[in-house]
């Protein structure tokens, strides 16, 4: 609606996982190089958290798009954990390109573990990448884990990534689980992007969309990193928003206010300044005790702040007095 508006080609805040307006931060370059380097090296299995809206998924797009420029790795991505272990085999089977027309759980296992066997005779690495894997069901993460199992005396067959919220490790971290964490070689937590990242996530998603300049400025941004706290879903949110509000103000350029009163349509804001409203009162309760304490045990510290008041206010008596009454208290 508004990208005529503002001169752009296309929509620059989409939420879905465009490739087209990449951006990784430093900690998801990291992870990129870690998953590359497990795969290298047949780790084995890994995990991948994050909070919602950090970017995992866009992290493993990124991955696999890695992998199909790359000689040797065949990879299949299951996005819906949600199945049985027959059908999970079978969705399994299916990426990988294999035909099933039907059978057993027993039939599908035989023919990953030959599947495995012949690319692993090519030098192939082999990897299962699934997404929101904190929805795995425990009979599901059994199989998993006896997935990980295929090996020759000298490799893994089967490489074996768990994407996952941070769910996930409460789960992996539940004592009938403790087989699979013990498998696990590598594990990352994607966090959010910094101040300095989210103002270089807007500013190349503008340019790619064809902004011919800022559309944000300075404080505006600043003002959305303190709504999405470097979120980038939430980023992309609130700037789609925000330039929303722009184009039905007819402003070309989005301030502070208009990013405040986006963040207040979507409830940003509240959740934000809650955690203050619930902290204030403990921490004036903990400094007032802290206060008395030492003000009760020290005569040097009651000395102090009467030559203080008596240096900035006026009604010394009046000022020594209440002190000297609240150190009788």
């Amino acid at each position: 609606m508004y990208t005529a508006f503002y001169g752009l080609k296309e929509d620059p805040f989409n939420v879905t996982p465009d490739p087209h307006f990449l951006y990784l931060g430093e900690k998801h370059r990291e992870a990129l190089a870690h998953l590359i380097y497990g795969l290298r090296q047949r780790k084995g299995f890994m995990v991948i958290t994050g909070e919602v809206g950090t970017g995992k998924t866009t992290l493993i797009r990124c991955l696999l798009n890695h992998l199909n420029n790359t000689n040797g790795t065949k990879a299949a991505f299951l996005f819906n954990p949600r199945l049985g272990t027959a059908d999970f085999i079978r969705s399994i089977l299916r990426d990988f390109g294999l035909s099933v027309d039907g059978g057993t759980k027993g039939d599908f296992l035989q023919m990953l573990y030959e599947y495995l066997l012949v690319e692993y005779e090519k030098d192939e690495k082999v990897v299962l990448i699934i997404d929101e894997a904190q929805g795995l069901s425990q009979s599901v993460l059994e199989e998993i884990r006896l997935l990980s199992n295929l090996e020759t005396s000298k490799s893994k067959l089967l490489q074996i990534i768990l994407v996952g919220q941070p769910e996930l490790n409460e789960t992996l971290c539940r004592h009938e689980f403790r087989q699979i964490r013990q498998r696990i070689n590598m594990h990352y937590h994607l966090t959010a992007l910094s101040r300095k990242e989210t103002q270089e996530y807007i500013d190349k998603r503008l340019h790619i969309a064809g902004a011919r300049g800022p559309l944000f400025t300075k404080r505006g941004i600043r003002e959305i990193y303190r709504n999405s706290r470097g979120i980038p879903r939430l980023i992309n949110i609130l700037c789609d928003n925000s330039l929303l509000n722009g184009y039905a103000l007819e402003q070309m350029v989005i301030d502070k206010k208009i990013v405040k009163e986006a963040a207040g349509d979507l409830k940003l804001r509240g959740k934000f300044s809650n955690l203050w409203l619930w902290l204030l009162p403990g921490i004036i309760v903990i400094a007032c005790i802290l206060s008395y304490v030492l003000l009760q045990e020290s005569a040097y510290w009651r000395t102090l702040l009467i030559e203080f008041f008596h240096r900035l206010h006026p009604l010394k008596e009046i000022v020594t007095n209440g002190i000297n009454g609240f150190f009788k208290f």
